[in-house]
């Protein structure tokens, strides 16, 4: 049976190669799942999905993933910020989709209130307003005949179909001018007082207006609905540690970047990964080789903080940071682990700590 259930079909071609890369590394590691969230710090639940092509590994989980498996940071991040813009445009397409779907939706349901009248409901019942306005003007050509007409013509009583005018009265065509000949021919004396110009307002008008208001606040719901949906994602998957704190600590008096929450004093005593100090905040500030284990001095400036960290190392080894009177230790207790930390100590630069390893063969080193 494969070792991994194969990658969904509709993955973009670069997200697909990224994370076929990163299946290669932890099958050349020989590490399984589980140890490979406990060497980096991201849950087995994230690595999952990461390598299932369900989500894209943050830059961070790749960083820890190459210094695992021994592999060349430089190289692999690069193919991340490739999967990274690839993965981008799908959620773009995909959201676009979804809003349109959901627009739509939005429309028809509200096409259930009632339709908007058509034009030719409009034009009649509009002239027939305006005929009824310039008959009860007065004159002795109002009652019947061509002097009615003229005097509907000079009313300007045809409305312009679908367009509302101001304060909800349709405009209409302006009235065509009557040479006087004309008006001989008709045998007309003299019209009535013509009917102000903009008869009554359309039937319906009120209520296609209505209906376009409402289609614009559903649609505008939808889109803040996406966007906070978008928003809340899991962006980083970080494994939940018993030594993580929900708020800052009190008295920092900084403002610390989006997932930090520690710095100075405030970190002393707590793991690093769940502090968020680590990742692309963390530098190697010191190293030395005490037998065949790597021991180095881990620095993250935003923090204020330092801690030790041995790789390659066996059970049985420890390694300890120190910082003026403060001493913190960590151990391999398990068999096959290979990398251990100490929690953190404040500093104020990375010169103020130290770090020593202390092997189970009584092998000792530190950085100077």
């Amino acid at each position: 049976m494969p070792r991994w259930k194969a990658l969904p079909d509709e993955l973009d071609p670069q997200v697909r190669e990224f994370a076929t890369q990163l299946r290669r590394l932890v099958d050349r590691s020989g590490l399984s799942v589980a140890a490979l969230s406990d060497r980096t710090g991201y849950s087995r639940t994230s690595w999952e999905r990461y390598l299932g092509g369900r989500l894209l590994a943050p830059k961070g989980a790749v960083v820890a993933l190459a210094e695992v498996t021994g592999s060349n940071p430089v190289h692999l991040t690069t193919m991340w910020e490739l999967a990274e813009r690839a993965w981008s445009r799908s959620e773009q397409r995909h959201d676009m989709t979804m809003e349109a779907i959901r627009i739509s939706q939005a429309r028809a349901a509200l096409g259930e209130f009632g339709a908007p009248p058509s034009a030719s409901t409009t034009a009649a019942g509009t002239g027939t307003a305006a005929g009824a306005g310039a008959d009860t003007g007065g004159g002795g050509g109002a009652g019947t005949g061509s002097g009615g007409k003229a005097s509907r013509r000079a009313a300007g009583a045809v409305a312009m179909p679908g367009i509302a005018g101001p304060a909800g009265v349709s405009p209409t065509i302006p009235p065509q001018p009557t040479a006087p000949d004309a008006n001989r021919r008709e045998g007309t004396g003299s019209r009535g007082p013509a009917a102000p110009r903009g008869g009554p307002a359309a039937p319906g008008g009120g209520k296609r207006r209505l209906t376009m208001f409402l289609a614009g606040i559903v649609g505008m719901v939808v889109v803040i609905a996406a966007v906070l949906f978008l928003t809340g994602n899991d962006d980083g998957g970080k494994k939940n540690q018993g030594t993580a704190s929900a708020s800052p600590s009190a008295g920092t008096g900084t403002d610390l970047p989006a997932g930090v929450k520690c710095a100075g004093a405030g970190c002393t005593g707590k793991d690093a990964e769940a502090m968020g100090c680590s990742g692309d905040l963390v530098t190697t500030a010191k190293t030395a080789t005490v037998g065949a284990t790597t021991l180095e001095v881990r620095y993250s400036r935003t923090c204020g903080a330092a801690w030790g960290r041995i790789t390659g190392a066996a059970r049985g080894d420890s390694v300890r940071i120190t910082a003026g009177t403060t001493t913190e230790r960590g151990d391999i207790t398990a068999t096959g682990d290979t990398i251990a930390y100490t929690p953190m100590v404040a500093v104020k630069d990375a010169t103020g700590a130290k770090a020593c390893a202390t092997l189970a063969s009584g092998r000792t080193g530190c950085t100077t």
